[in-house]
């Protein structure tokens, strides 16, 4: 074995090796993870973290919109998260005349707080194993009838916990769903914006840095939860009071050191530690390498046209980073795992695996199917993972207008089957979905979008995944046809028109709609695909599925003496490490922090994502660091061994002490293969140091107000 393998070792971890792997559940800590958290500095009990009896650290911190992590700060509902989190919000606040992406905001007052309609955050009231509950009565059924129970039990589950609908549970999987837990939630909706930093501070670097180490990002973005006289969810009103969390994190500006202990609690949201190795070679020489072309081609498009519009600029700024997001870190994904020698790490894996059953004859008889049948699977499975990424990456994801229509279509469908009631309240939704559609929409730069994806997807899938009526019209139509005859015809384009034909939308109507030439190929791609490739797609993943947790089972057998962490899916974890430097490459060694310094060095007045604001270089060239600063110098971020994906974005980080020292946002581009095999000489999570964080509220906008309402610890 080579010195990644012994390491790695596959996803095994043994705490006396492996200090940083994992995504730990709260209520097992005492169980698994937390001598080894003390051993390590950790200072606090498992019962600080997480418990139902007292307030804990898990009452801090929330799930924040739809897909990242947040923490409470202060005991006025003061809540920290990334900037790039709070960014379609900070953006939806945006125009020419108002532009807080360039400027920042900053509410002076709670008065000057801007509602997000829409943006909720959920607490975590608490989880519990349920796992003996959802398996009742399911003995004897299979395939179906088995599946159909098990999503009986946990419909049941579900309603028993909501509690007449005063708190939102969900009941997920774990290891491939060998066990099941309840997570319940409060959910509050009433959540505005306090501040945000320029976007050249926020978002500095922009894509060129973004998955980079080292980093000078000030990611973070404040947000103000709100609630009626009770402290209880409630919809925007002006009659709303700021909430007071059960918890809030105190907040040291003692900074970090190498080799300080960081813990991570948040949401991470996916990784697949457990995949045999066809699906992990499907994913670097197939899945990866096509999102990253059809991507490619429309940042291109977009960046274009960005540069050269200042309202442009600002209407697809989140579009443009939510989509280079994946495609920069499916880059690092694939040359990670190559550098690893992903495919040689699963092989042993499984040669081992094979070697455990085969000492016994009754698990021969288990699991000696497992491994050919997942090679089966993934062979009859690539030809439609291509055709099923790409009609999801161009048809659903590509481009605006397809978006719009989607919407519309949906609609126009079921038209006939909805109430007079209903309708209007249709209409209603409509309008508004047509109007935010409209203002970050430019004609010009999706018709481009447009054309160019729908060129790849002809020209790039076999004929078998395509509509003979999609191909006649690729055949008889060149791009600037496809342009004119198809984009420019239809009345999705013309704000006025649309929202006219809305208001009296009737049966008429909807047949004048299903006409339209953008529908008419929405709709033909669209019902393609799910009657040709997403049945098959879906039904073969299915089978996987089901044989996945059949391996997993084997695994958690064959290492029943060894800790094993499941898979994220969006749920509380807590990972940790420590804070440690890392040899990316040949000659090259990377420190664990960056400071304001090289901010400095980067400043570029050309480039929208390194021109510094004036402010902070005048802050700089007079040293005016305040109590934030620490030896002469500004610290702006900084790296730990904490194992991190994707909704970790603004999880906090934590020191031995219980105390917020950062704030996470990203991993490095050499290690993002960790969400499918964990290096811990190269993974490494980047986090905003919280001094800089309090450093740009005070001294940089003014508003050090906000740190009144704060318990800063020195």
């Amino acid at each position: 074995m080579n010195k990644v393998q012994i390491t790695f070792l596959f996803l095994v971890l043994s705490t006396s090796l492996f200090a940083r792997e994992g995504m730990w559940i709260p209520t097992l800590l005492d169980k698994y993870s937390i001598e080894e958290m003390q051993q390590m500095g950790f200072k606090l009990t498992a019962e600080d973290i997480y418990s139902i009896n007292h307030n804990s650290l898990k009452d801090a911190v929330v799930i924040f919109g739809g897909g990242c992590t947040g923490e409470m700060v202060s005991d006025e509902g003061l809540l920290f998260t990334n900037y790039h989190c709070g960014y379609s919000n900070i953006q939806s606040h945006s125009s020419v005349e108002n532009d807080y992406l360039t400027d920042g905001f900053w509410a002076m007052s709670k008065e000057e707080e801007l509602p997000n309609p829409g943006l909720e955050v959920r607490f975590l009231e608490y989880m519990e194993d349920v796992t003996d509950s959802v398996m009742v009565n399911t003995e004897g059924l299979e395939g179906f009838d088995f599946q159909d129970k098990i999503d009986e039990n946990i419909e049941a589950i579900e309603t028993y916990h909501s509690d007449d609908d005063k708190y939102e549970a969900v009941v997920k999987p774990l290891y491939y769903g060998n066990q099941y837990f309840v997570y319940v939630y409060k959910v509050y909706t009433d959540v505005r914006l306090v501040g945000a930093p320029p976007s050249a501070i926020g978002k500095f670097g922009g894509d060129t840095d973004n998955w980079m180490w080292p980093r000078h990002t000030g990611d973070f973005s404040i947000f103000r939860v709100y609630a009626d006289e009770n402290n209880e969810p409630a919809e925007y009103s002006e009659d709303n009071v700021p909430y007071q969390p059960k918890k809030y994190l105190p907040i040291s500006l003692n900074g970090v050191q190498e080799d300080d202990f960081v813990m991570l609690l948040g949401y991470p949201g996916t990784t697949q530690q457990y995949l045999p190795s066809e699906a992990v070679e499907m994913v670097m020489e197939q899945s990866d390498p096509d999102m990253i072309a059809i991507r490619t081609e429309k940042l291109n498009i977009l960046s274009k046209h960005m540069e050269a519009d200042p309202k442009v600029r600002i209407q697809y700024a989140s579009k443009y980073a939510s989509t280079s997001n994946a495609w920069k870190k499916w880059q690092g994904e694939i040359k990670g795992l190559k550098r690893m020698d992903a495919l040689g790490i699963k092989a042993d894996f499984e040669s081992d695996f094979e070697k455990w059953y085969n000492q016994n004859d009754s698990l021969t008889t288990i699991y000696e199917g497992v491994l050919p049948e997942f090679e089966r699977l993934y062979v009859a499975l690539e030809d439609y993972d291509r055709a099923y990424n790409y009609y999801n990456e161009i048809v659903l994801r590509g481009t605006d207008i397809f978006s719009l229509v989607n919407y519309y279509s949906q609609v126009c469908k079921a038209w006939d089957g909805f109430t007079d009631e209903r309708k209007v309240e249709l209409r209603g939704r409509l309008v508004s979905e047509m109007k935010s559609h409209f203002k970050d929409y430019d004609q010009p730069t999706d018709e481009e979008v447009f054309v160019k994806l729908i060129r790849m997807l002809y020209d790039d899938l076999d004929p078998l995944f395509l509509s003979e009526s999609f191909v006649d019209l690729m055949q008889k139509y060149d791009d600037e046809k496809l342009q004119k005859k198809v984009y420019q015809k239809s009345v999705f384009t013309d704000q006025e028109k649309l929202l006219n034909l809305t208001n009296s939308l009737d049966e008429s109507k909807v047949k004048k709609l299903s006409k339209d030439p953008l529908m008419v190929l929405f709709d033909d791609l669209r019902g393609f695909a799910q009657r040709n490739i997403n049945m098959v797609y879906s039904g073969l993943n299915d089978e996987i599925e089901i044989l996945q947790k059949k391996y997993m089972k084997g695994i958690m057998d064959m290492k029943a003496d060894e800790l094993l962490y499941p898979d994220a899916n969006f749920t509380m974890r807590i990972a940790y490490g420590k804070v440690e430097d890392y040899k990316p490459m040949d000659a090259v060694v990377y420190t664990h922090y960056t400071t304001l310094e090289g901010i400095i060095e980067k400043d570029n007045p050309d480039i929208y994502d390194y021109n510094v604001p004036q402010r902070l270089k005048d802050l700089y060239q007079s040293s005016d660091y305040g109590k934030y600063g620490q030896n002469g110098e500004m610290p702006v971020a900084f790296i730990a061994s904490v194992h991190t994906t994707g909704g970790n974005s603004g999880s906090p980080a934590i020191n031995a002490n219980g105390e917020l020292i950062g704030l996470n946002f990203d991993r490095c581009w050499e290690g993002t293969m960790s969400d499918i095999l964990f290096d811990p000489d190269m993974c490494r999570n980047i986090m905003v140091d919280v001094r800089y964080v309090l450093f740009l509220i005070d001294k940089f906008a003014g508003a050090g107000y906000l740190l009144d309402e704060m318990e800063i610890r020195n």
